[in-house]
C-alpha cells in the first residue's frame, strides 16, 4: 500500500525555540559604576611617585592623625581629613593585584546587594562598611603613620549583609536559583536563625579562613613594609552583618517561616 502523500509543510523540520539564557553573571548598575570608578581612582599610579604618595596620605586612612600626643606631625589633608579619610581610603588599591582581589569578591556579593538595596543604599552601605573597617583600624593601630587603603572592608560588609538571604530559596547561591532580579529579593532570614543554619556558618569559616591563610584585603604601606590590615575586614564584616537589616528594603521572613526557608531548599533535593 503506497503511503499517504506528504505536504511541503510536512517535511519541514520542527526547530525548537531556545528560552533566552541569562547570563551567568549580571552586574547591575550601581556595582558596573563603583568597579570603574575604583578603575579611574587607580590610574593615580601613573603619576610621578611624588604626586601619587602625596595622593596616599590625603585619602588614605592614617590612625597617626587622631593622635593628640604629637601635635607637632605634619600629615598632609588636614583637619579634613580626618573626616573623609575614614571612606576615601577604601577607594585607593595598592596594585592591580590588591584591586583585582577586591572586585573579584564583590562581584556575586555586590551585584546581589545592589539589586535589593539599589543605588542610594548600596552605596552608603559601602560607605557606612568603609568607615566601620577604618574604625576598627583605628582602635587597634592607634599610632600606626603607615596609611591604610583597599575596599575590602566595603567588600567585607556586602558578603556579610549577601549571606543574610544568600542560602535563602531561590536567592543566588541556593539550590534553586531564581533570575537574577528575584534571587537578590528573597526575604532574608533573621540574624539568629542566619547564624544557625550550616551553610552559613560553614561561609563564615571558609572567610575567616581565608583572609588569616592569604590575608586578602586592605593592605597597610609604608616605605619599608606592606601589610594585611585584616582588622579592617573584620570591622566591615560585622558592620555589614549586623546593619544590614538598617538598609534592607525587603521585609523580613517571618521568623516561623525561617526554618522553611531555609531548609526546603535542601530537603526538594533529597
Amino acid at each position: 500500500m503506497d503511503s499517504p502523500p506528504h505536504s511541503p509543510q510536512d517535511s519541514q523540520p520542527v526547530v525548537a525555540e531556545e528560552a533566552p539564557r541569562e547570563p551567568i553573571l549580571t552586574l547591575p548598575l550601581a556595582l558596573t559604576a563603583y568597579i570603574l570608578l575604583l578603575a579611574l581612582i587607580h590610574l593615580r599610579v601613573l603619576l610621578p611617585p611624588e604626586l601619587e604618595n602625596w595622593t596616599i596620605d590625603v585619602f588614605g586612612f592614617i590612625p597617626k592623625r587622631y593622635d593628640s600626643s604629637l601635635l607637632n606631625l605634619q600629615i598632609p589633608g588636614g583637619a579634613g581629613a580626618k573626616v573623609c579619610t575614614f571612606v576615601t581610603y577604601s577607594l585607593l588599591h595598592a596594585n592591580l593585584t590588591h584591586l583585582g582581589f577586591n572586585v573579584l569578591w564583590l562581584l556575586p556579593f555586590g551585584s546581589a546587594l545592589a539589586r535589593r538595596f539599589g543605588a542610594v543604599r548600596f552605596f552608603l552601605f559601602l560607605a557606612v562598611t568603609a568607615a566601620a573597617g577604618a574604625l576598627a583600624h583605628l582602635v587597634t593601630h592607634e599610632h600606626a603613620v603607615a596609611p591604610m587603603i583597599g575596599a575590602s572592608a566595603s567588600v567585607s560588609g556586602a558578603m556579610a549583609a549577601a549571606i543574610r538571604f544568600a542560602f535563602v530559596r531561590g536567592s543566588f547561591l541556593s539550590f534553586s536559583r531564581s533570575d537574577a532580579d528575584t534571587a537578590a529579593k528573597v526575604p532574608a532570614l533573621p540574624l539568629s536563625r542566619a547564624l544557625r543554619d550550616g551553610r552559613v556558618v560553614g561561609f563564615l569559616a571558609v572567610w575567616f579562613g581565608v583572609n588569616i591563610i592569604f590575608g586578602v584585603g586592605a593592605i597597610g604601606i609604608d616605605s619599608e613594609t606592606t601589610s594585611v590590615a585584616w582588622q579592617a575586614h573584620i570591622g566591615g564584616f560585622f558592620a555589614g552583618l549586623l546593619l544590614f537589616a538598617l538598609f534592607d528594603p525587603v521585609p523580613r521572613v517571618r521568623s516561623d517561616d525561617a526554618a522553611d526557608a531555609s531548609s526546603r531548599d535542601v530537603s526538594d533535593r533529597i
